[in-house]
């Protein structure tokens, strides 16, 4: 993987690079970031350069608390969460849990973002931080095709420390002081542990078969799945 300076923007990366079947993960065709909102004229200048696809995750509710229009590209947007990001914190939703709610509640959605990127051209997906949402949906992808486990795992694990650690302490205070009896909830803002990708890509192949059989249970085709595979793996040099 390779972390991207972006002005104003947190946690941006290329996946590139990383082990694949048949080859590696192809540099320039998938993104990954927290929001765009906090971009700077050179940083979305930047963006704009380097992608034509944004994918942006997040609910209305956050959309609307943090707008961000970068000029050029094309922006999806397909909320992942089925209700807003606060009742996940009410409920003291574990990591675990919320990604197989992410699995279970938002299959289509999943699937589609997929499809954006499996049309080739070079995509960005993010959500608010590029933790959970972005980090499920990446996941499945570069799993799909045959990316290395435990390289997918720490492209995941890495999150956690491209986060401003400011922000991350201001947001565990303020979550110890609205949810004192929340066991989940710094875990849920601020973390991305290994463990639990691990954990998750361990469920998705005793439960589908794998991350493109998931995919294909939720409406991919094989020719998309084939399509995929084609932008994302790069072949190994013969010879």
């Amino acid at each position: 993987m390779t972390l991207l300076d972006v002005e104003g923007v947190n946690n941006v990366r290329d996946v590139g690079g990383m082990p694949a079947v048949g080859g590696r993960i192809r540099s320039g065709v998938l993104l990954r970031s927290g929001q765009l909102s906090g971009a700077t004229p050179a940083g979305a200048e930047e963006l704009a350069a380097r992608v034509r696809r944004i994918v942006d995750l997040r609910d209305g509710e956050e959309v609307a608390a943090e707008p961000s229009e970068i000029e050029g590209p094309e922006t999806t947007h397909l909320p992942l969460f089925l209700g807003s990001v606060r009742s996940f914190f009410e409920t003291d939703t574990s990591l675990d849990d919320l990604y197989l709610h992410l699995l279970e509640e938002s299959g289509e959605r999943l699937v589609e973002a997929v499809r954006i990127i499996a049309a080739g051209e070079p995509t960005l997906v993010h959500c608010t931080v590029g933790k959970d949402r972005t980090g499920v949906t990446v996941a499945l992808a570069l799993a799909a095709v045959g990316a290395d486990r435990e390289a997918i795992i720490e492209d995941y694990a890495l999150t956690e420390s491209q986060l401003p650690p400011e922000r991350s302490r201001m947001i565990a205070a303020y979550l110890r002081s609205q949810h004192p009896e929340a066991v989940n909830a710094v875990a849920l803002a601020t973390e991305s542990p290994a463990p639990v990708m691990r954990a998750l890509l361990d469920r998705i192949d005793g439960r589908w078969g794998s991350a493109a059989g998931y995919l294909s249970a939720n409406g991919m085709t094989d020719a998309e799945l084939d399509a995929l595979r084609a932008v994302l793996v790069e072949p190994a040099q013969q010879g």
